[in-house]
């Protein structure tokens, strides 16, 4: 199964060489993207794309503004066949790359999806398009946005889009040092450094090796009461197919080999949400999240609910 299309890893290429580790990333932008991030709730964005205006960009607040005391990021972990996940109700899920397939059944209607690796564009934007309707919100990467214009700028107009933004390598500004970011009065940054967490997403995100590192950064801004995990499995992610896929047909993850980029990033957010009395909740027996003190929670687990 392909990756990005070969013009896009000679871009990738030519940008690291041509541009330097500190400004690779304008690869993700190049060619014909141009955003304009609202800085605070009163303004509206835009993506422009080859010098035509083609959505609307959101702060983050709008975000919050639908988001009720529950909110449940799923992600493609095979566990997520292990739970009654229609047991959530309608707009409390932030769904992840192919757990979009979820919009319809059993997830009537999302309160976001989440998307910043464009390879899953690449690969499964058909199922992007045959889910995820008018008005839904989307949490883009500049990459994902890109990928998508390429593909079908017009699909973007009627989408609710809030920007994914890597603090680390942010829109048109050159990356940033580790020195740079604990001056930021938003950041929170583990004692090594290594592992970052972001209180305001309208000015960056922290990712950290799987997008739900960013989408929990989101869900936390939210502000609800309780954040749950399903499907965010982690150690099993080389071996078994996530649950959208068939055997023979699955994509290259990345998801092991990143698992103590992404543990560390789960454990410092852990210790934000304590502090913000935010409890956060582990629905799969086998994720790796147990390592980070988020003990398995068999609430929604089928076996118990037909018990």
């Amino acid at each position: 199964m392909s990756e990005r299309p070969l013009h896009r890893s000679a871009i990738k290429f030519l940008a690291t060489v041509l541009l330097g580790r500190a400004n690779a990333h304008a690869q993700n932008w190049w060619p014909g993207l141009a955003l304009d991030a609202p800085a605070d709730p009163a303004q509206e964005g835009h993506v422009v794309y080859r010098e035509e205006e083609v959505a609307q960009l959101l702060h983050p607040s709008a975000l919050k503004a639908q988001a009720g005391r529950d909110v449940f990021i799923i992600g493609s972990g095979p566990s997520v066949k292990e739970n009654d996940i229609s047991a959530i109700g309608s707009c409390t899920a932030i769904l992840l790359n192919g757990s979009v397939s979820l919009i319809g059944c059993p997830i009537e209607r999302p309160l976001a999806i989440a998307i910043e690796d464009e390879r899953f564009i690449w690969r499964h934007f058909d199922l992007v398009r045959a889910k995820v309707e008018k008005g839904m919100f989307c949490l883009f990467s500049v990459g994902v946005l890109r990928a998508i214009c390429e593909i079908d700028h017009k699909w973007l107009g009627d989408k609710r889009i809030v920007l994914i933004d890597d603090i680390r390598k942010p829109y048109r500004e050159a990356r940033r040092s580790s020195t740079t970011l604990v001056e930021f009065d938003f950041a929170h940054l583990s004692a090594d450094r290594g592992a970052g967490f972001s209180d305001d997403p309208s000015r960056g995100v922290f990712q950290g090796g799987s997008v739900a590192v960013s989408a929990l950064q989101f869900a936390v801004y939210c502000a609800p009461e309780r954040i749950g995990f399903f499907g965010i499995d982690i150690a099993n992610a080389d071996s078994t197919p996530r649950f959208y896929e068939r055997t023979g047909w699955t994509a290259k993850s990345g998801i092991a080999r990143a698992r103590a980029r992404i543990l560390a990033h789960i454990e410092l957010a852990k210790q934000v949400c304590d502090e913000k009395r935010i409890e956060l909740l582990n629905f799969s027996r086998m994720s790796a999240l147990q390592d980070c003190g988020l003990a398995y929670d068999a609430r929604y687990a089928r076996a118990a609910i037909e018990a």
